[in-house]
């Protein structure tokens, strides 16, 4: 069976708030065109909301607006929401317990950041051995700098893209996969 997850589409990736990516909102919209599909048909959505435990976090702080997940992918009725303190979303959470009790083996991902959580979790997933589908177009991230040079973001996120596609994932667009 086959299930949407959903990485960490929280208010402080959007702008004002704590850690803003490149094009959230468009990712954002992509990814509810998604949510919207797998609502529709009926199959499982999972949430992942990452909520920071290190002391020195400046952003997903317990108990702040920014933590939430976004209004645009907001959880409904009784979709499941599951917290993480590491990228990895399957790490010291119950993720791979609830897919394998609910015989979920097909994984859509798509969520923040491309080059972070986004990537540890495909890589996670492909090693549990789920079968992966990463919505590009649904993803987003932010310039990265690496010893005094700027890695735009556009760059960053095609380059974490293009190294997931094809073992760990099969990359497509939002157009190509709702097709």
């Amino acid at each position: 069976m086959k299930a949407l997850l959903l990485i960490d589409i929280q208010n402080d990736y959007f702008p004002g708030g704590a850690l803003p990516l490149h094009e959230t909102e468009r990712a954002a919209s992509n990814a509810r065109r998604l949510l919207e599909k797998f609502r529709n048909g009926k199959m499982p959505v999972i949430f992942i909301k990452h909520i920071s435990a290190r002391p020195e976090a400046t952003f997903f702080l317990p108990g702040t607006n920014g933590v939430e997940i976004h209004e645009t992918v907001a959880p409904a009725g009784n979709e499941v929401v599951i917290e993480k303190h590491f990228p990895n979303s399957f790490r010291d959470t119950g993720l791979d317990v609830y897919l394998k009790s609910n015989r979920i083996d097909e994984l859509v991902i798509c969520g923040m950041m491309t080059h972070m959580c986004v990537d540890a979790t495909v890589r996670a997933a492909k090693d549990i051995g789920y079968k992966c589908t990463l919505i590009g177009d649904a993803c987003a991230t932010k310039d990265l700098a690496l010893n005094g040079e700027t890695v735009r973001a556009e760059h960053v996120h095609k380059a974490f893209l293009a190294a997931l596609n094809y073992y760990f994932a099969s990359v497509v667009t939002t157009e190509e996969y709702l097709k």
